[in-house]
């Protein structure tokens, strides 16, 4: 990744606003300077627009959103900052947690103006949050977010070149960038001068030599991301001077179905769902959140453990597409009793059985567990249950550039980069230091807002 100077440039054509990435952010800071005018080309390494977004499950936070006013939801941008503030301890830019936030409601009533179709989660509660404020698709996957946001962007003045890698920025000595060059199929390399960038390229999970430099404690972790993830933007940055923050932060997952690469989605934990190891013992307090869970799973003998639940949750969860493929995998085990699930996902059945008594007392007396977890509120679970064999897993990280509340790449000096955007997994994110401040939808409310109000603010340096 190399900044060249532009009187090495052979610029065919120059628009207003370059993308770089047609992930979730690239194409809605696409939407959102087309729509403000100015001429905007996305460039997407891959031959389809689908990025780390479309392996999500597409879920959306925001607070005072129409959807949430329609279901009787109160909610408020200062609820939403401080579940943020707290699930990370407050290590991170407590003023950019707020303008976030506060734009959130925006982003997903713009969303569903341009044609994604988006319905309020209303079922269960994620991790931290304190109000239901998920927005998702019909199905709950980022390919069907994905689909929309493409639909949406081939209906505007945006303009997408796929199999284009972006493989150097053309940079002056005021580190204003003039272009990038990106690489085609055949080899041929090609100039697009622009007026203002957006770096939509998400951040270095996909790259083992900085996974391994910043997040040792998940480098054994299954990736499950998009390949693309190398790090383009976090090296372009550096090499501007741009400021950069919380390296050591990353979204984990502590339920990726084992020899399937399906994740099986927190709601089944949140609504009274455990984990064990191969013994059938608990070893964490599950609730706290799957980011952090991660690395206990990781911990565990072999690597794996072994989420356990009932038949209502098993019910609930077929509101997934993910939970759906993972039945269809046969990666979903049942029993009629502990002993015979235990059997057949290869554990001691003493083990299972002591540990869903244990759970059922904590669930009766509504007292914390010798992790602190309460079951109360739930129902106990009940035969038949159901099980199925996890890992831990790396999902994308959540250090980065650091940018303002417009998205703007801000300088280790202090004032901004004349006219470089990043958002999504390309910018610092509001998660922290660590994976434990990992809000469910951090991901995606910093590739949507950011990337709507990085695109707007573009096409004003861009026009």
């Amino acid at each position: 990744m190399t900044i060249l100077h532009p009187n090495q440039a052979n610029f065919s054509i120059h628009v207003q606003v370059a993308v770089v990435g047609g992930g979730g952010c690239g194409l809605t800071a696409a939407l959102s300077a087309s729509q403000a005018g100015a001429e905007t080309l996305v460039l997407e390494q891959d031959a389809a627009t689908l990025g780390t977004t479309a392996m999500s499950t597409g879920l959306i936070p925001a607070s005072g959103s129409r959807l949430q006013r329609s279901a009787g939801v109160e909610d408020s941008a200062g609820l939403f900052a401080q579940d943020i503030l707290n699930k990370c301890r407050q290590q991170t830019d407590a003023g950019m947690v707020r303008a976030l936030a506060a734009a959130s409601a925006a982003t997903v009533d713009w969303l569903a103006g341009v044609g994604v179709p988006l319905s309020l989660v209303d079922s269960f509660l994620y991790p931290g949050h304190s109000r239901h404020r998920m927005h998702g698709t019909p199905n709950r996957t980022g390919g069907e977010l994905m689909a929309a946001l493409g639909r949406a962007v081939a209906q505007s003045r945006a303009h997408v070149l796929t199999n284009a890698r972006v493989k150097a920025l053309f940079a002056d000595a005021s580190r204003r960038v003039h272009g990038v060059r990106c690489l085609r199929p055949d080899g041929a390399a090609e100039d697009i001068g622009c007026r203002a960038l957006v770096l939509a390229c998400c951040g270095f999970a996909g790259n083992p030599e900085l996974v391994r430099e910043h997040l040792p404690e998940i480098a054994d972790g299954v990736f499950f991301g998009h390949a693309g993830n190398k790090g383009d933007a976090l090296r372009w940055g550096r090499q501007l001077g741009a400021d950069v923050a919380d390296l050591h932060a990353y979204q984990g997952h502590g339920g990726l179905a084992a020899g399937h690469g399906v994740p099986i989605l927190w709601p089944v934990i949140m609504e009274g769902g455990v984990q064990v190891n191969n013994f059938g013992r608990r070893f964490a307090d599950e609730s706290r959140g799957y980011s952090e869970q991660a690395v206990d799973v990781l911990a565990q003998p072999g690597h794996v453990a072994y989420t356990i639940y009932d038949e209502r949750l098993h019910e609930l969860m077929q509101e997934f597409d993910d939970y759906r493929d993972a039945m269809a995998a046969k990666a979903i085990k049942s029993g009629r009793c502990a002993a015979q699930l235990a059997e057949r996902l290869k554990l001691p059945p003493q083990g299972l059985e002591e540990t869903l008594a244990e759970v059922a007392r904590h669930t009766r007396s509504g007292l914390p567990d010798a992790f602190g977890r309460r079951f109360a509120k739930r129902p106990a679970l009940a035969p038949p249950y159901r099980g199925v064999k996890v890992t831990g897993a790396l999902f994308h990280t959540q250090g980065g550039l650091r940018v303002d509340a417009h998205g703007q790449v801000l300088s280790c000096a202090g004032p901004p980069l004349p006219n470089l955007f990043a958002g999504g997994g390309a910018a610092r994110g509001v998660s922290g230091p660590s994976c434990w401040g990992y809000l469910a939808g951090n991901g995606l409310l910093t590739a949507t807002t950011l990337g709507r109000l990085a695109g707007r603010r573009a096409a004003t340096l861009g026009t």
